[in-house]
């Protein structure tokens, strides 16, 4: 089940493409944006991260932290990140419990993987509380990032 707007999201800790452990109660005080994408090396994903990337100016200008959360290992988003040149963290779930408190966690994925983040967004204001939920079925659709960008702009 995905979050409800309104609610306090839950917080977790994960490891980053440098293996620190980073934490959502961090980044108390800003605006954070949680994508979570399938996996990384794949199209519609580098589309996505790649278009965060080339527009990471909207999100700065909104105090907002962007964070990409996919099942990944460390290593792997290491070496997409830097493929990419991408300018947020990423962090990895490879335990797979925040894409499934999220509500954000495939049963089966292309027929036969099991347990692959859903391609969601979420943003959270500054305390901590989902002001925008977005959990896709299918990992072909991109979020609505313009709605993204409004429900940011609102919270400064």
């Amino acid at each position: 089940m995905a979050l409800e707007i309104g609610k306090k999201a839950p917080g977790f800790t994960l490891v980053d493409t440098e293996k620190n452990q980073v934490s959502l109660s961090s980044f108390e005080g800003k605006n954070v944006l949680i994508l979570f994408f399938p996996m990384a090396f794949t199209g519609v994903c580098t589309k996505e991260l790649c278009s965060i990337r080339d527009n990471i100016a909207l999100y700065n200008a909104t105090n907002a932290q962007v964070l990409g959360i996919s099942v990944d290992s460390p290593f792997t988003l290491a070496r997409f990140k830097e493929e990419q040149g991408l300018n947020f963290p990423l962090l990895s779930d490879f335990n797979k419990e925040v894409s499934a408190s999220y509500g954000a966690l495939y049963d089966t994925f292309i027929g036969w993987m099991k347990g692959v983040s859903k391609r969601s967004a979420f943003v959270l204001d500054k305390e901590g509380t989902v002001k925008y939920a977005e959990v896709l079925d299918s990992a072909g659709d991109l979020p609505n990032f313009e709605a993204i960008q409004a429900t940011l702009a609102q919270l400064n």
